[in-house]
């Protein structure tokens, strides 16, 4: 936006020439040809609010690469917007420390019954007396359709109309800083998604030799990688500082491939808390392959680049220990306990070693990280959505081994995350769910059932629901009139009285918390952990992975919480006691 009008560019190095229509103003033309592949034009009657295409040669119109909405979707044309326009609150807030969050994971679309950013806003007082510190959207980028998880994002600067306008995601942050909580986006940056991205058609914006599980590659290091970069890093940028966004969770970074001289994955990260201006920035990935480098502390302990990573092996040692499911990726965590103690211990569970399911070598040392520089949870959108019916740890084990592993996330030094609606153990499963065009809906069903055939060998058999219908959209939708329900209040009184122990004993103590802090010790289905923290006392966990009551030792120190039944020389099954010792 300029004093008077709009300037408008566009980077199309592959055609001659570009023309711009404004289609509220019946005004179309040419733009002027600059360096480097931009064509540009102002239109000083221009204002915000009218909609515009681009016009290629062949006559094809298309939206902005860069829209900052897009009211009819992926394939309409663009809204201009004013980035001015929204008057914030919350011009005092400078985030909060990284060893203070207690992360919630959700999705606008199905978070309340509306689906909207305005309607997020009327839940954020009951997550703050939850005592979670910061809420994690999962992706909002503009994507086809009127349902997905999010992970097909076209126009990465918009978010998707279905949930609101930009001034209603704009408010949503507001008040969630009011309330003291940060806000995190998830943002996807390995490839596009496969409806709606223009870009192709008139700029090298894909890798041709280099493929993802989902798509083609983003061109980060071939021919006019400059300007993709910057695109992508400016994106960045702009979630941070228009929306004011406290961090970014960086989805899948080991499908984004750069052989470069500086990896864009470092650029993103120094460019971002340069330009924040003392924010407390907070930068997540998720990696699964467990590279320990993202993740270094300088000498003051601040991270270099990432503060944290998804911790895949400590939930997936974790489930197949209370489940026993062996199939997909639990195969290389079968019967091995061991690797819950490593995970908690020491951040990783898989540090070099082969993996004979993936059938590769994985991961890195990583027990000179802090306990902080990983993400633990007992659900995600993954670990749930995954699975053919998309059902919740809460659906597949008994309420002991629920709130056994609850207390282990909630209570152990690495940062955890809920999932909506877990807090009362909701019974809403959280499916697949996509609304592509016809030219893609077999493609995404068929990916689907690929995707099911570890958990179901036939899934045409077991009918697992549709992605496409849109019942399976309204079927994922949270239930907040259980948590009025006795079961379900019992299990949100459980998780309040975690969190506010984690706020009172844990969080205090996790500032200077130093690698190398976490030992483990297996003694059959018995597991003893110990992390020195970082103001020098020490936290204990004892925990009882069996069906069994089984004789230990005497905990070390001051304890903090049974989950389960313990007295000093027997602890109970599916017990976790956790202790504070100087």
């Amino acid at each position: 936006m300029l004093v008077e009008g709009v300037r408008f560019r566009l980077w199309a190095p592959n055609i001659p020439s570009v023309s711009l229509k404004i289609l509220d103003l019946e005004f179309e033309h040419p733009m002027t040809q600059c360096r480097g592949g931009w064509h540009e034009i102002e239109v000083p009657h221009a204002l915000a609010g009218m909609h515009y295409v681009f016009v290629l040669p062949d006559g094809q119109t298309v939206p902005d690469p860069a829209s900052r909405f897009q009211p009819h979707d992926v394939h309409g044309p663009s809204e201009i917007i004013d980035p001015r326009s929204y008057r914030w609150t919350d011009l005092g807030w400078r985030g909060r420390p990284w060893e203070e969050m207690i992360i919630y994971e959700l999705h606008i679309g199905t978070f309340t019954p509306e689906g909207t950013f305005l309607a997020a806003i009327d839940k954020l007082k009951a997550l703050q007396e939850l005592g979670i510190t910061a809420i994690e959207l999962m992706p909002v980028a503009d994507f086809p359709g009127r349902w997905n998880w999010g992970y097909d994002g076209a126009f990465l600067y918009a978010p998707d109309s279905s949930y609101g306008r930009p001034e209603h995601l704009k408010a949503l942050v507001d008040a969630a800083h009011g309330l003291g909580l940060c806000v995190f986006l998830d943002a996807v940056y390995n490839h596009f998604g496969p409806e709606g991205n223009y870009l192709q058609s008139y700029a090298p914006i894909v890798n041709p030799d280099r493929h993802t599980p989902w798509g083609g590659a983003i061109n980060y290091d071939d021919a006019g990688a400059a300007q993709v970069r910057e695109f992508i890093f400016a994106n960045a940028r702009h979630w941070l500082m228009e929306y004011h966004f406290d961090g970014l969770r960086l989805d899948a970074v080991q499908e984004i491939q750069d052989i470069g001289p500086r990896h864009m994955l470092v650029e993103l990260a120094e460019q971002l808390r340069r330009v924040t201006d003392g924010r407390h920035i907070h930068l997540i990935v998720e990696n699964s392959d467990n590279e320990a480098g993202w993740l270094k502390r300088g000498l003051d302990g601040e991270p270099w680049l990432y503060n944290a990573q998804w911790n895949d092996d400590l939930h997936h040692s974790l489930h197949n220990a209370l489940t026993e499911e062996n199939s997909w990726y639990y195969a290389d965590f079968d019967k091995k306990l061991d690797l819950v103690g490593r995970s908690l211990a020491e951040g990783f569970g898989f540090q070099g070693e082969y993996l004979e399911h993936e059938k590769r070598f994985k991961g890195e040392p990583s027990a000179f990280l802090p306990a902080t520089a990983f993400v633990a949870y007992a659900q995600n959108h993954d670990q749930i959505g995954n699975r053919p019916y998309g059902e919740r740890i809460t659906d597949i084990v008994s309420s002991e081994k629920a709130r056994f592993w609850t207390a282990i996330n909630l209570l152990s030094p690495q940062i955890p995350l809920l999932f909506m609606g877990e807090e009362w153990h909701a019974k809403q499963p959280f499916i697949f769910f996509s609304d592509v065009g016809a030219e893609l809906a077999d493609k995404v069903r068929e990916g689907r059932r690929d995707e099911i055939k570890s958990f179901l060998p036939q899934p045409e058999k077991g009918h697992p629901p549709d992605p496409l219908s849109e019942d399976t959209f309204k079927t994922s939708k949270l239930d907040w009139s259980q948590r009025e329900e006795l079961s379900h209040r019992e299990a949100l009184a459980h998780y309040r009285q975690l969190i506010a122990l984690r706020r009172s004993e844990i969080i205090p103590r996790l500032y200077e918390m130093d690698g190398n802090s976490g030992r483990y010790e297996l003694d059959g289905s018995i597991l003893t952990v110990a992390w020195q923290l970082g103001d020098g006392m020490r936290l204990y966990l004892l925990a009882n992975f069996s069906d069994q009551a089984l004789s230990c030792g005497a905990v070390g120190g001051d304890v903090l919480w049974i989950e389960g039944h313990f007295n000093e020389t027997v602890i109970g099954p599916w017990t976790a006691v956790f202790s504070l010792a100087q």
